[in-house]
Parts: C-alpha cells; structure tokens; sequence
C-alpha cells in the first residue's frame, strides 16, 4: 500500500523539485496515515501510559485497602484522579494485557474469580 501512494505520487513530487517547502509538504501529506474507518479512539496515548503507569505502583500508595490491583481498582483511581471521565475495568484489563511485555514475568493485574 505505501508503494503504491508513494509510486503514485512521483510525478508530483518530481514537479515541486525546486520547491523544497512545497516538496517537504506534498512529502508529508503523502507519508501521512490515511483515514482509518471505524469510531475514534476513545482514549489517548497519554491516558493510557498514566493508567499502566498507575498499575506500577502500590495500591496503597492510593490509599486503596487491597494489596495488588484489579482492573476494578485501577479504573476507579484513574476516575479518582481524573486521568479519564469514565473506564470499564475491561478496558483497563486490555491495555494491561496489550502493554504487558515478553520479559514481564507476571501480570500486572490479580486474576479475579467469581465464585
């Protein structure tokens, strides 16, 4: 796909070869992500660093009574601390899940069973 934007779009780069600022901005907009479709992310990078960021540190350093987090906890604390308006604990689970590297040897959330 990038192949072919950028094979497509030789001509016009050609043309603006002596024009180094209309050249650097045909670059970009060529380079640049195409429109996506689907709904708009619902939460930002930054929002969701905050949230890993908070599952790395003790929960009772945020006054919480448990002694790991659960994906309940976290999404009420960052709710707290208005890092979003609102979260489901699913939503904090994925990210923790997503965001987990190969060198983690364990999870960062307490598995919760139901009884």
């Amino acid at each position: 796909m990038w192949r072919a934007r950028w094979a497509a779009a030789q001509a016009q780069l050609a043309a603006l070869d002596t024009d180094e600022r209309q050249l650097r901005a045909r670059l970009a907009s060529v380079l640049a992500d195409a429109l996506r479709p689907g709904a708009p992310d619902t939460f930002t990078a930054e929002q969701i660093v905050q949230i890993i960021a908070l599952a790395c540190t003790a929960p009772a350093a945020s006054g919480r009574p448990v002694d790991a987090w659960t994906p309940r906890e976290l999404a009420d604390e960052a709710v707290k601390r208005k890092i979003v308006s609102s979260i489901s604990a699913r939503s904090v689970g994925r990210f923790l899940k997503t965001g987990l590297t190969q060198t983690a040897s364990e999870s960062l959330l307490v598995e919760h069973h139901r009884a």
